[in-house]
């Protein structure tokens, strides 16, 4: 997995000061950042998250670059529908020697590893088949149509992937941009840093964590699961019972 923070508001942290200085000060919008300095910045973000008003937060956003991850990481991220998301398509791009994932439960078995990796190349091979068969009909089709050699070849070829792709594993990897506001990131981080969020994703959620307190460590200083970020765990009986780890585990994480 590879996560990258490709660009971010400028001045993330003074942008959110400032409007929450439009919300608390009489201030006119020509004016409002002057004077505005690095502790006055602190201080806002600080009050902000004292009582609790996250709306200032919505204006500043990050996009991140992802790769190396799998199309079922790809179904749990959209699910967070305040974001941006723009993915490799498997329409367009030709899978035949697809790259994949392999959960490191599956790949610390010695048995299980070879099993998977069969049936990887096994997809890989019904894949391949099956959009050679569908390019010979449809290269077929597009030339009685009177398309050229070339324009038949590429016709053919975008049709028969189009349906090939219907056997591909969640295991395929993918590529994606994600841009988020970071109210919406702090939610994000609360519930995917969460030891009970799904491996992978909480790994890609630490990941664009360190990321986003590197770019503003003021903003992000309470980010991370609800037990880090709201001092208590919401998952009652289904509890990890790791509070103090976590702790320490986010502690050490936001160190810059």
């Amino acid at each position: 997995m590879k996560v990258t923070l490709i660009t971010h508001t400028p001045e993330p942290e003074k942008t959110i000061a400032t409007a929450a200085k439009l919300c608390y000060a009489s201030a006119d919008i020509d004016t409002l950042m002057e004077g505005l300095t690095p502790e006055k910045v602190d201080g806002f973000l600080k009050m902000l998250t004292d009582i609790g008003h996250e709306s200032p937060v919505e204006h500043v956003t990050f996009t991140f670059g992802i790769e190396g991850v799998s199309r079922s990481l790809l179904a749990q991220i959209t699910r967070h529908r305040i974001a941006s998301f723009s993915v490799q398509s498997q329409r367009y791009v030709e899978e035949s020697h697809f790259e994949f994932v392999t959960p490191p439960e599956i790949a610390d078995n010695k048995e299980a590893v070879k099993i998977y990796n069969e049936q990887m190349q096994s997809s890989i091979d019904t894949y391949n088949k099956l959009a050679d068969i569908l390019k010979e009909k449809h290269f077929k089709t597009f030339t009685e149509l009177g398309d050229d050699e070339k324009t038949a070849k590429r016709k053919a070829q975008k049709k028969a992937i189009e349906d090939a792709r219907f056997v591909l594993p969640n295991a395929c990897a993918t590529k994606m941009l994600v841009t988020m506001n970071a109210r919406s990131l702090m939610n994000f981080f609360s519930l995917r840093c969460c030891n009970r969020a799904q491996w992978e994703i909480h790994e890609l959620a630490d990941k664009m964590l360190r990321l986003c307190v590197e770019a503003a460590p003021t903003l992000f200083a309470n980010a991370g699961p609800s037990c880090v970020r709201e001092g208590r765990c919401p998952e009652g009986k289904m509890a990890c019972g790791k509070y103090k780890d976590v702790i320490s585990k986010y502690k050490k994480l936001k160190e810059v």
